[in-house]
């Protein structure tokens, strides 16, 4: 092991938002893009996992299994959309307009 690896990235510890964050929310802080594994209040630290599958809430739209999913930091959702948003992965199921969930493999890249 190189004396200058930390890890391997899929768990990093960001500070919560403005608002705070609950357990399974989408976290986005600058470029990085997560999970928060635990709640935590704006100005804690919170872990955030990179990579991964999550249900995630959708905005309202169909979704293609593969599509690109962007994060919507201002409607808290995931979207096809990519004007204004920030992309963090791929559906890995296809999904309704009405379903309120799409299942997301979290690229794991800063955005």
């Amino acid at each position: 092991m190189t004396k200058n690896f930390l890890n391997s990235g899929e768990s990093i510890g960001v500070t919560a938002p403005a608002g705070g964050v609950g357990s399974g929310d989408g976290v986005l802080v600058g470029s990085l893009f997560g999970i928060a594994m635990f709640a935590a209040d704006a100005g804690q630290t919170v872990v955030i996992k990179t990579t991964g599958v999550y249900m995630l809430p959708k905005a309202t739209g169909a979704v293609a299994a593969g599509a690109k999913i962007f994060w919507d930091d201002s409607a808290g959702n995931v979207t096809t959309t990519a004007t204004d948003n920030h992309l963090i992965g791929a559906a890995v199921t296809a999904q309704e307009s009405g379903d309120p969930t799409v299942q997301v493999r979290l690229n794991g890249i800063t955005i």
